[in-house]
């Protein structure tokens, strides 16, 4: 590990996970936003429900670490929610046991410290038009992702976990089908929605400390005369808190 040691903020979920810094994805956007303030850690798995996360949650946060994430947000319901196939085969996770097992992620990962604070990301729509011509037969369906979205929703309420609906957020732009590279992963339009939803959450959120970046601290952040020379020839331009956003 590379030091000084940041707050780390791990992105844990299936391929809208995995692919989040493809794209100019939200995992590219939160690493700029956060740079010199925290490391954007990705726990991303293409492909996977939540049958697959609750078995490998040991391995992704022990529970003995030496340290333990500031924030994690959790992504998975996209896959869980594609339409069962005959053979039994496949990502489907009937929806008693996807609330179960969001439920047991939530448990393992509220008790890895007291400082570790999570949010979890309800199912986006889709654009079932592409996925129609992508796929020979259409088992991914937006009333599934609005069902499956809000009992994510209804056990982070139950909980008192914070959640982000990501499936009305879309649709409050009238062009949301342009969030999608494919129907279903994200443009670097839909990366942008969900980087404003997680910051709000975190500008609003009363954790101390805070772990929204205009609060954070900047490493390294101390005046220096190696700084570039001010038009007054005598101080130099501190410019550890510029941004570009």
């Amino acid at each position: 590990m590379v030091g000084p040691q940041r707050p780390q903020i791990v992105l844990f979920g299936s391929s809208i996970v995995q692919h989040s810094f493809s794209n100019d994805g939200w995992a590219a956007i939160l690493a700029d936003v956060y740079a010199r303030k925290a490391d954007i850690v990705l726990r991303g798995y293409n492909g996977w429900n939540t049958r697959r996360a609750v078995k490998v949650l040991d391995q992704v946060f022990p529970k003995d670490a030496a340290s333990q994430p500031s924030l994690i947000i959790v992504y998975f319901g996209g896959n869980d929610s594609v339409g069962p196939h005959p053979s039994g085969l496949g990502p489907h996770v009937p929806l008693p046991e996807y609330i179960e097992n969001i439920r047991k992620i939530a448990t393992h990962l509220q008790g890895l410290s007291d400082t570790t604070h999570i949010i979890f990301l309800s199912c986006p729509p889709i654009d079932e038009v592409r996925l129609g011509e992508i796929t020979s037969e259409l088992v991914r369906t937006n009333e599934l992702c609005r069902t499956y979205s809000d009992a994510c929703i209804e056990l982070c309420n139950e909980m008192g976990i914070k959640v982000i609906d990501l499936f009305t957020a879309f649709q409050k732009r009238d062009d949301w089908l342009t969030c999608f590279t494919d129907g279903m992963h994200l443009s670097c339009e839909g990366s942008k929605i969900i980087v404003e939803e997680i910051l709000k959450v975190l500008k609003e959120a009363e954790w101390k400390p805070s772990l929204h970046w205009k609060s954070m601290p900047t490493e390294f952040s101390e005046d220096s005369p190696y700084d570039l020379v001010y038009s007054d020839g005598k101080t130099t331009l501190n410019p550890s808190d510029w941004t570009f956003h």
